[in-house]
């Protein structure tokens, strides 16, 4: 519990020195994670026990205890870290039996990475794999195992633009129809 206490005790302090300490966050956070340091550690300033019975609890208890932070700073620190991003996530999901009122803010939604991550954790651990590894964008495994559509972007000043945007990203046949609906034949 002293190396937990440790560990948690540079995160503060990497957080609290913007001017060096940043560029160590997101290391000290995603091993917080790993190591589990958030959840119980012996506090040498109080000479103590500090237990957290969720990673939310920790990152909001003020220190020496806990954090003195958000969630949001937190994510925005390991934004760059798909593993830390993974654990991250892991850690804010409700465990057996707690009440869920208190992290709702937290859950990830909509089409967020996290989300994503969560998604492909649950029911494409291969693709998950593969995104934790930098093989794939976490939206590139999305569209791979179903989950969201492909989808392009195209300026639409330009017809010609349109066209070969589409004839580079749809088959003949969807083309075909789309010609139709356009020109109200079908």
């Amino acid at each position: 519990m002293v190396e937990r206490d440790q560990i948690v005790c540079d995160l503060r302090d990497a957080l609290r020195d913007t001017t060096s300490g940043l560029a160590y966050a997101p290391r000290l956070i995603r091993k917080v994670l790993e190591t589990g340091a958030w959840s119980e550690r012996y506090d040498r300033a109080t000479h103590k026990a500090v237990p957290f019975s969720t990673f939310l609890e920790f990152v909001e208890t003020e220190p020496t205890e806990g954090l003195g932070a958000s969630v949001d700073l937190v994510r925005r620190l390991v934004a760059e870290d798909m593993v830390a991003l993974d654990l991250l996530d892991r850690a804010l999901q409700n465990p057996a039996g707690h009440p869920t009122v208190s992290n709702i803010h937290s859950r990830p939604a909509g089409t967020t990475e996290d989300a994503a991550l969560r998604r492909l954790r649950k029911d494409r651990p291969d693709l998950h794999a593969d995104v934790l590894a930098g093989k794939l964008k976490a939206h590139t495994a999305m569209v791979e195992a179903g989950f969201r559509p492909r989808t392009v972007s195209v300026p639409i000043e330009r017809p010609e633009t349109v066209a070969r945007t589409l004839r580079k990203h749809m088959t003949a046949a969807d083309l075909a129809h789309l010609s139709e609906l356009l020109t109200g034949e079908v």
